[in-house]
């Protein structure tokens, strides 16, 4: 069999990363001396590395992460109301298989969003589809789905992910209508897929920019019913190692 058959084969069967590197592979292996077998593990296992990589990356673009944000990263001895351990316990996933949701509450700079957006990262290497969305930014799409398809398409994605993180909840009011696509939201989402949420608003404070009280019961009914808090608090992060223009 030539090799422009074989690179047919292997375009037959979508292998395009193993088209552009059979070259360097035949070579290599002539010159090592690799057996039949071990010249196809080398193929198919390279073609596998970069499939997994494709995918990683599109995960992590589908996700929509406003910044990459890691575990590393984040200081823990400055927010000391949450521990590294009571987080790194998060990383097995396995609330994610089960449906679990986690809850961020405290004061804008506390690191919430940081915290948020690492466990996502972390969990679309993992293999887990994530999306990340604002507060502001779902309900400006849930009010637009049924005429602008940019915002149909976000929330087909956002609603077959594994997990779905809504970042500053209670920042802004909403209006009853807007509460009431919040809760259908939840709703569809709750048994099926994890939600990460994150608020400077103690739950007490939900009725408020809610505005309606048995909406807000409906809402954290579903989202506290299997989930870990965590109340962070502390100074902001950012006004404490705040850059100046005049250093």
């Amino acid at each position: 069999m030539s090799l422009e058959v074989a690179k047919e084969l292997l375009r037959e069967l979508r292998m395009t990363h193993s088209i552009d590197n059979i070259d360097h592979l035949l070579e290599t292996a002539l010159k090592e001396e690799w057996t039949c077998l071990e010249f196809m593990k080398r193929v198919l296992s390279e073609e596998v590395r970069f499939r997994q990589c494709k995918a990683l990356e599109t995960r992590l673009r589908q996700a929509q992460f406003p910044y990459q944000a890691t575990l590393d990263d984040f200081d823990f001895n400055f927010q000391t109301s949450v521990s590294k351990r009571q987080i790194q316990q998060l990383l097995d996933f396995q609330w994610i298989d089960k449906a679990y949701n986690v809850l961020f509450l405290g004061p804008p700079g506390v690191g919430k969003t940081h915290l948020a957006i690492a466990l996502g990262v972390q969990a679309a290497e993992t293999g887990y589809r994530v999306s990340f969305i604002t507060m502001e930014e779902l309900i400006k799409n849930l009010k637009t789905e049924e005429i602008v398809t940019k915002s149909r398409q976000r929330l087909k994605r956002l609603r077959r992910s594994d997990l779905v993180i809504i970042d500053e909840i209670g920042f802004l009011p909403i209006t009853k209508q807007e509460a009431n696509m919040f809760f259908q939201v939840v709703s569809q989402l709750y048994e099926n897929t994890s939600i990460i949420i994150t608020s400077n608003k103690g739950f007490d404070e939900w009725p408020e920019f809610i505005g309606d009280p048995v909406i807000t019961t409906a809402i954290l009914d579903r989202l506290v019913h299997k989930s870990e808090l965590f109340n962070m608090k502390g100074e902001s992060y950012r006004l404490k190692n705040r850059n100046t223009i005049l250093g």
